[in-house]
């Protein structure tokens, strides 16, 4: 066979990546600085398998959140048609907050196509999760994500100081969710498990069940590896207003390529926008 000498096989000689090709990126695309998770929250989420984050947003900002979130609910036609979707208007800012690409660049991006201006994850989907008053279906899914095949992705890797989770969810609760009432049902370390779940995990009243209450505008990480379902909303005070976003690395995922409406894409900023491109691994971070 001919010599290769392409630079892209080098990494299965077993040469290390140039270290200019793993730089994180320290800023996200408003030019924040991306804080580092602390040991707690990188500890909880890997022997957990999510964390909760109190009170990110308050005050007018988080009211012009909840008031967006509730036209698009109600009243989307008020809204212009390439906004009316869940990274419309103020939302379009938590897709990549500071704190989100903190526990992504940590548990999810692929360091070979990444950049400090190009995000290594993807974003596989962006949802309102609007509630009254007896909306939610409970539907417990996933888990074992040490027994499930990469090609699956909702997986969990794991080695001495390495979490990985591909399939990472990320949950803003842009209003007030009371304990026990609503909020997500998680199984806290289900992302590891390796035995098969008992029955008593088809009862939401359980208590191999963990959930949480929060302030509005508080920040919500877990695995998709975890074993999580929704419950019914029972919070009499208000509704649920909450953005469920996925995030999948640039090489692989479970469903189609999220495409924003093409006005909005074109609107965001540069580095934004490569949370929208296409899965794929060669030259796929700035075009190199």
């Amino acid at each position: 066979m001919e010599k290769e000498t392409n630079r892209n096989l080098q990494p299965w000689l077993g040469a290390l990546l140039p270290t200019d090709t793993c730089e994180l990126p320290t800023q996200n695309a408003d030019g924040l600085a991306v804080p580092e998770l602390t040991e707690e929250q990188r500890y909880a989420f890997d022997t957990h398998g999510w964390f909760l984050v109190p009170e990110v947003f308050t005050g007018s900002e988080l009211k012009e959140m909840q008031d967006f979130g509730s036209r698009l609910h109600h009243e989307p036609e008020s809204i212009p048609e390439h906004e009316r979707n869940a990274l419309g208007g103020p939302l379009q800012k938590l897709i990549d907050h500071p704190l989100v690409i903190s526990l992504l660049n940590e548990f999810t991006a692929h360091p070979a196509v990444t950049s400090p201006e190009c995000y290594g994850f993807t974003v596989e989907s962006a949802s309102l999760f609007y509630r009254t008053l007896g909306m939610g279906n409970f539907g417990p899914h996933n888990g074992n994500g040490l027994l499930r095949f990469p090609g699956d992705v909702h997986y969990y890797n794991a080695f001495p100081g390495k979490g990985y989770s591909p399939h990472t969810r990320i949950v803003w609760e842009l209003n007030e969710v009371k304990n026990g009432q609503g909020g997500t049902l998680l199984v806290t370390g289900s992302h590891k498990s390796v035995y098969t779940a008992p029955t008593d995990i088809q009862n939401p009243d359980s208590d191999i069940w963990s959930t949480y209450g929060c302030p509005a505008g508080s920040l919500l990480f877990f695995t998709e590896a975890l074993t999580h379902s929704a419950t019914t909303w029972k919070n009499t005070e208000n509704d649920r207003i909450a953005i469920f976003n996925l995030y999948s690395p640039v090489d692989s995922g479970f469903a189609e390529v999220y495409k924003p409406h093409p006005k909005q894409l074109a609107e965001m900023p540069p580095m934004r926008q490569t949370l929208f491109r296409n899965r794929y691994v060669v030259d796929n971070a700035n075009g190199t």
